[in-house]
C-alpha cells in the first residue's frame, strides 16, 4: 500500500458512519450488521430527524473530523421526515458533498424521485430478513467506505 492510500484507509477506519434511523431494531441489525461485516468505524446514530438536522449544523466545516465517511438515512423519521433532512443538507456547502444513502423500507416512487431529485447518492430498500440485510451492509462497506474516494479526505487527513 503506498502512503496516499494509506492515508485513505486510515480515514476511512477514523471517519464515523452517520446513521440517523428511529426504530430501534432496525439500529440493532444495523449495528449487528457493522459488527458481522468487520466495520471498524465509529457509528454515530440520530433517532429523528431534528437530531440529524442539529447533527449537520454542528459540523460545518470540510476540515471538521467530525464530518461522517456516510450517511444513512431513513425517510421514515419523528419530527422531520428524512426528506426533508436531506434537502436541508443538500443546501449547506459541506453536506451537500457528503455522501447519503437512503436506507429504508418506501419503494415509493415519489419518495426515490424526490430523494434523487434532491441529490442522493444512492437509494435501498431495506430487506427485512437480517441476513440479507447483512449482504446490503456489505456492499455499503465494500462501495462507500473502501472503494469510494470521501470528498474531504484531504483536508481531514492534515489534521494533526
Amino acid at each position: 500500500m503506498n502512503s496516499q492510500s494509506e492515508i485513505r484507509h486510515l480515514n476511512a477506519l477514523a471517519s464515523a458512519i452517520l446513521l440517523v434511523e428511529d426504530n430501534p431494531m432496525d439500529i440493532d441489525f444495523a449495528l449487528q450488521a457493522f459488527e458481522e461485516n468487520k466495520i471498524a468505524n465509529p457509528v454515530v446514530i440520530c433517532r429523528d430527524g431534528e437530531e440529524a438536522l442539529a447533527f449537520i449544523n454542528s459540523h460545518s466545516a470540510p476540515e471538521d473530523p467530525g464530518l461522517p465517511i456516510v450517511v444513512l438515512l431513513d425517510l421514515g423519521l419523528p419530527k422531520v421526515d428524512g426528506i426533508e433532512v436531506l434537502r436541508q443538507a443538500r443546501l449547506h456547502p459541506v453536506w451537500k458533498k457528503i455522501p447519503v444513502v437512503i436506507l429504508t423500507t418506501s419503494q415509493e416512487n415519489s419518495d426515490i424521485s424526490n430523494a434523487y431529485e434532491l441529490g442522493v447518492n444512492s437509494y435501498i430498500v431495506k430487506p427485512v430478513n437480517f441476513n440479507a440485510f447483512a449482504e446490503v451492509i456489505k456492499t455499503i462497506k465494500a462501495y462507500w467506505l473502501l472503494i469510494n474516494e470521501p470528498p474531504y479526505a484531504e483536508s481531514i487527513s492534515r489534521q494533526p
